[in-house]
């Protein structure tokens, strides 16, 4: 081998490391700019007042389905991904397996949540949207503010000496009322602000589509014989109901016949 062979390899192999190493760190930037990218994607905007609801299809092997759907209530029971409240699970066996899982989850959750859901299946499926609760929330705020103005009135005027018991029977049956409708929009409210602190995510799994196509034939094979003999029982119910018919029919015909044959002999 000669010298300058020799001095090309030794120059170009740092080369082709430091090319290397440059590929791995874009690659992982990729990665980490997609994480972000996608959390972002479903990130309320700052002073928003927005409700994401997310609608997941996830396809998977009949034999994962039920893992699945138990490793991930477990994961959101465990707060795995961040605060999360398991609201539904439907479970359905047989030889098409499918289900469901309803959560509401803190919003950087979500996209580990929908990773792990898909986890070595596919992802078929995916709709978010979001419900503006801008004008419900001021509506709310607006609404309990005016009571408890009301409510600091009428405490007021119940504090006077000249009240008659009528007046003040009414004032309390008021006070009543607008308690009661403050607790009310502060209910309204914090269901409101759980909306959009908290997303809600739904995610159906059924069978691929190549195990979907094979259950439909095996159960149409297994159909096969009920449908036959249910077409059978048919035409033997049909042949019945038509045997009498078919005797006066035949009887009918001979009668004709009898009576042609009596008139040309006459004739």
């Amino acid at each position: 081998m000669t010298a300058p062979r020799v001095w090309t390899r030794v120059v170009m192999a740092p080369a082709l490391l430091l090319a290397l190493a440059a590929c791995a760190k874009n690659g992982e930037r990729a990665q980490e700019a997609g994480a972000v990218a996608a959390d972002a994607a479903v990130a309320s905007p700052e002073g928003a007042f927005l409700a994401y609801e997310h609608v997941v299809q996830v396809q998977l092997e009949a034999a994962q389905i039920a893992p699945r759907i138990q490793q991930v209530a477990q994961a959101c029971q465990n707060a795995k991904f961040g605060e999360c409240a398991v609201l539904q699970v439907d479970q359905r066996s047989g030889e098409q397996p499918s289900g469901e899982v309803k959560v509401r989850i803190a919003p950087k959750g979500v996209e580990s949540l929908i990773g792990l859901a898909g986890e070595g299946g596919k992802l078929q499926a995916r709709n978010t949207r979001a419900e503006d609760l801008a004008q419900q929330v001021a509506d709310t705020a607006l609404t309990k503010a005016r009571l408890e103005k009301e409510h600091a009135r009428l405490l007021s005027y119940q504090d006077r000496g000249d009240l008659k018991i009528e007046d003040l029977m009414a004032i309390t049956t008021r006070l009543s009322e607008i308690e009661a409708g403050v607790e009310q929009a502060t209910k309204d409210a914090a269901q409101q602000r759980r909306r959009i602190d908290t997303q809600l995510v739904t995610m159906h799994f059924d069978t691929t589509s190549g195990q979907r196509s094979r259950s439909e034939i095996g159960e149409a094979l297994s159909e096969s014989g009920s449908i036959l003999s249910t077409s059978v029982a048919f035409l033997i119910r049909a042949a019945a109901a038509l045997l009498p018919v078919g005797v006066v029919a035949l009887v009918m015909a001979w009668i004709v016949r009898v009576l042609i044959r009596r008139r040309r002999r006459k004739a």
